[in-house]
């Protein structure tokens, strides 16, 4: 029991031994005492006097075996492991969290970036049908006034589908608007592409102004109902915006009151005549859309006699004057300059808002810049042409 007892007594103190000297020199014992007599014999051989000098002869930081990566381990000889054991003995290594790579990691190339969404290319068959849905939807409800709410939700969606089309090529450029364009549809009355009314909205203020100026036009399309609307015409240059709206009523609405005839009918003759409002446009910032400042109005083609020669006079009203006297007598007062933008623009078609966003759907029928002639007009209420018919299938005489 004793000799047990000497030997686990002998193999303690060998044991605390080793493990005090393994504090002070952190270098791994398995390798033979061979090996550890040449390895401190080496350490000896580096230390310097004083370091030699001391009884613990400590070496800390010349062989770490516990670093962050994060820190700035010294790269001079004196810090390197000894010959032989580079890179064996390290026994923690712990990473910090913004540590790069291994240093002998091999090389990654980098991750390729993003790549660049192309732009959506131009359906010309899916912009085709759109198109050709709308203009017939347009022909089946008198250009937007016999519209009911289903139709204009549906029409809604065909503009909206156009746009987005527009919109995905970079906007329309009304650089290549110029030449003559008939109105095929708008989701409010047909006179409000006039420059004329578009300025008398400008002139309101947004909210119960505004309101109270569509009823007005809500009112004063009522009051016509008489009359139908003929061709809604847009003529664009590169600086004017000349807009033709066509109308013709009866000239005599009761036949029975002026005859004793008993019928609820006309006469069939029309007064007829053109609107015709002429602006100056100049392009926005961002070329989609035109400011528009209004010029004049006057009346052309009429077929009234005694009044068409008053007209071709020279009778228009001239706004700018108007709005001359009001800024010099009224101070609040501005001219009005409303905004037309365009949303849609290709070869044939073109669509159009004012600034409260009504819409107005234009078809291009040539490239002319030029107003219409109506100077071979008659102005006779159509009675030539009345009596001409009469006498092509009832008289029949023929000089």
């Amino acid at each position: 029991t004793m000799q047990l007892s000497s030997v686990a007594l002998a193999v303690l103190i060998g044991t605390n031994t080793v493990d005090a000297y393994q504090i002070a020199h952190p270098v791994p014992f398995h390798r033979g005492t061979t090996q550890l007599g040449s390895y401190l014999d080496d350490i000896s051989a580096s230390d310097s006097p004083s370091e030699q000098a001391s009884t613990t002869r400590p070496i800390k930081g010349k062989y770490p075996t516990n670093f962050s990566a994060s820190s700035s381990a010294p790269d001079d000889a004196s810090s390197r492991d000894p010959a032989g054991i580079k890179g064996k003995y390290p026994t923690a290594f712990v990473a910090s969290e913004d540590a790069g790579p291994p240093l002998d990691a091999p090389d990654v190339p980098p991750p390729a970036p993003d790549p660049v969404p192309e732009p959506p290319t131009r359906d010309a068959a899916a912009i085709t049908r759109t198109k050709a849905i709308l203009l017939g939807r347009a022909a089946g409800c008198a250009r937007g006034e016999a519209a009911n709410l289903a139709v204009r939700r549906a029409a809604a969606e065909e503009i909206a589908r156009l746009e987005a089309f527009a919109a995905a090529e970079g906007g329309a450029r009304i650089a290549d608007a110029r030449g003559t364009w008939e109105l095929a549809y708008a989701d409010t009355e047909l006179f409000r592409s006039s420059p004329f009314f578009m300025a008398g909205r400008a002139v309101c203020r947004e909210g119960e102004e505004a309101e109270r100026y569509d009823w007005f036009c809500s009112m004063h399309r009522k009051a016509l109902a008489v009359s139908t609307i003929g061709t809604v015409r847009q003529i664009i240059s590169e600086t004017r915006l000349v807009s033709e709206f066509e109308t013709k009523a009866g000239a005599v609405p009761f036949l029975g009151d002026f005859t004793p005839f008993q019928y609820s009918g006309g006469w069939p003759a029309t007064i007829e005549g053109s609107i015709v409002s002429t602006a100056d446009i100049t392009p926005t910032a961002d070329g989609a859309a035109w400011e528009i400042y209004m010029d004049t109005v006057e009346i052309k083609g009429s077929n009234l006699p005694g009044v068409r020669q008053v007209l071709d006079a020279g009778a228009r009203l001239e706004s700018r004057g108007l709005a001359d006297v009001l800024e010099r007598t009224v101070p609040q007062y501005a001219t009005p300059r409303p905004i037309f933008r365009t949303t849609y623009l290709d070869e044939d078609m073109r669509i159009s808002r004012d600034q409260d966003g009504k819409v107005f759907v234009y078809v291009k029928v040539s490239d002319s810049e030029e107003p219409t002639d109506y100077s071979n007009v008659m102005s006779d209420l159509g009675v030539a042409g009345l009596l001409e018919g009469l006498n092509d299938n009832f008289f029949k005489v023929f000089i």
